[in-house]
């Protein structure tokens, strides 16, 4: 009898874990693969938290997805790109850094083989306007918009007046990224500042730690600049050191820039970093994921959805600091 109690037992607890095993295997969006762009280097602060997002979906949603860095380089983004449609996955999430001149084609021709295209952190207007019904969406900030809030709250919080001297290092090259560069730009100089602007060279695009040479000589060469903008993630987390090798204090110069990072988070307390606009980067990462599945199962179109609305100082990093430090913000 005993034998038999204990044979009925096990058989109830072997069944219960196959059924168990079976129910977590089977997610709402088990089966469908994805190629995913995190933009840049691994190891990026930005690209880093917008793979942490990626993969936080991926293990929610039950999809298969592969990782495709690129380390910032447009170029490297459109080759990598015809590799992965030649791979023929349920869909693919593209940085749009590219700009919609050199992506077009490529999208027609995913499109045209059935595969489910959307893009985060840089808008493609044409493309997202003619295949929004295929589930074309984007996620991320509006470029020229986030420019120009983050240009203005630098400038107030700053006190600056004008005549001032300022310098915004971006991206204005990049047909489509470069247009939070020329917010920045315009926000300042229409308030009547002297405006410098330095190019991010690919090197420094990819390497931030390359840029403190630069930036140590532009500030030797123009001891009156009172405010610099840093139009890239990467450059934003690397501020303290550059204003240490330029040998300047918390407050010598009036520091402003993109995204949060551990790094960028230490220095606005310590006083090396002022102001961030925080585009919440996971974001960027987990709804992409969330488009292609919902479009590949139900059909639903592209969503558009603007993550970039946050200035972040000193009055309110504490309570996003913890999550920085996690890597959701």
């Amino acid at each position: 009898m005993k034998k038999k109690i204990l044979f009925v037992l096990l058989t109830m607890i072997f069944l219960m874990s196959v059924a168990s095993a079976g129910f977590a295997e089977q997610k709402h969006f088990a089966g469908i693969r994805i190629v995913f762009f995190p933009g840049g280097p691994p190891g990026c602060p930005f690209a880093s938290v917008v793979y942490r997002g990626a993969k936080a979906a991926e293990n929610d949603l039950g999809c298969k997805v592969d990782y495709v860095w690129s380390g910032w380089l447009p170029d490297k983004m459109v080759a990598q790109f015809k590799d992965a449609v030649a791979r023929r996955p349920d869909g693919i999430a593209i940085m749009g850094h590219p700009g919609p001149d050199a992506f077009a084609p490529l999208v027609d021709e995913a499109i045209a083989k059935g595969i489910i295209v959307t893009s985060q952190n840089t808008t493609l207007p044409p493309i997202e306007e003619k295949y929004k019904d295929k589930g074309f969406g984007y996620v991320g900030q509006e470029m020229y918009a986030s420019g120009v809030m983050l240009g203005k709250g630098a400038m107030k919080r700053a006190g600056l007046r004008r005549g001032d001297r300022a310098m915004v290092w971006g991206l204005l090259s990049q047909e489509t990224r470069g247009l939070r560069s020329k917010g920045c730009i315009d926000a300042l100089e229409d308030a009547g500042m002297k405006v410098d602007y330095i190019e991010i060279s690919d090197a420094i695009n990819t390497e931030a730690a390359l840029g403190t040479p630069v930036f140590a000589g532009y500030v030797s060469a123009n001891p009156d600049v009172k405010l610099i903008i840093t139009d890239h993630g990467g450059l934003t987390a690397t501020a303290e050191t550059y204003m240490k090798a330029s040998r300047k204090k918390p407050g010598d110069i009036y520091i402003a820039g993109f995204d949060l990072s551990p790094a960028t988070a230490d220095a606005i307390k310590k006083g090396y970093t002022d102001v961030v606009l925080d585009q919440q980067p996971w974001l960027q990462g987990y709804l992409p994921i969330l488009q292609i599945c919902l479009t590949k199962k139900y059909g639903f179109s592209g969503l558009h959805i603007d993550t970039g609305a946050a200035l972040i100082d000193k009055t309110n990093i504490d309570f996003v600091a913890p999550l920085a430090q996690k890597g959701i913000r």
